[in-house]
């Protein structure tokens, strides 16, 4: 159910989280997910509709436990990296910004859900956007619902990397469906910017059978890593 969290999971995070900021010998914590599909997708619909649904008030106590979980990751005394191994959507984009950095998979997708489902981003989305991007920007990204490319939001500024995945061969192929390479055509930025038409189609089709490695995003975050131990501790 693409990494979404269910109220045991928000438990285990925050539990986590306090257990890594109080142990000395952690240098920073390392927030990631299963598989290579997704980081997180928000809230775990299957125990909205099936369990809370019918329960309002259990629903606001359930919401006091996602405002603590985003609270953990912001109070955590140890830096806080957010490893992007795929969609960071709704509230997974919600945890994922109170880290302090993003180092992300090309192939990940960013964006909110909740003003096309009946709820509002404001469990951190519409505090955290506005710091991260451009006020229109922030506000257009977090009651449109669009999804934005990995590439799009590192060149916003909102992620601090973002690496290819895929390897064929000996080679590493960039998100094919995703203009990379190129930054302006016909006056317009375009630089992460979803590719359309028979390209879209293409590169779509070529992701079905392609193969992910995130050796190249572990590089990236053992380097911050490896900086931190070697930083002032604290």
């Amino acid at each position: 159910q693409y990494n979404s969290y269910t109220t045991e999971m928000v438990k285990a995070v925050i539990a986590g989280f306090h257990r890594a900021s109080a142990d000395t010998s952690v240098v920073a914590c390392v927030f990631t997910a299963m598989g290579d599909k997704a980081f997180c997708t928000g809230g775990n619909t299957k125990e909205y509709s099936e369990y809370y649904s019918k329960r309002p008030n259990e629903y606001g106590l359930y919401m006091d436990l996602f405002n603590a979980m985003v609270d953990t990751i912001l109070f955590c005394k140890k830096p806080t990296i957010c490893r992007v191994n795929g969609m960071r959507v709704a509230g997974g984009q919600e945890i994922g910004m109170a880290c302090d950095i993003a180092i992300s998979s090309d192939l990940a997708i960013y964006g909110q859900a909740g003003p096309k489902h009946g709820s509002a981003p404001d469990g951190g989305s519409s505090d955290f956007l506005p710091w991260m991007l451009p006020m229109e920007l922030a506000m257009w990204n977090c009651v449109s619902c669009e999804m934005w490319s990995a590439y799009k939001m590192y060149r916003l500024g909102l992620i601090s990397k973002c690496v290819p995945v895929i390897k064929d061969g000996d080679k590493w192929v960039r998100n094919p469906t995703v203009i990379t390479d190129a930054y302006v055509a016909d006056g317009d930025l375009v630089y992460g910017e979803y590719k359309t038409g028979d390209a879209a189609k293409d590169a779509r089709a070529y992701l079905k059978t392609a193969t992910t490695d995130f050796e190249l995003l572990d590089k990236e975050v053992n380097k911050i890593l490896w900086t931190y131990a070697n930083l002032f501790p604290g």
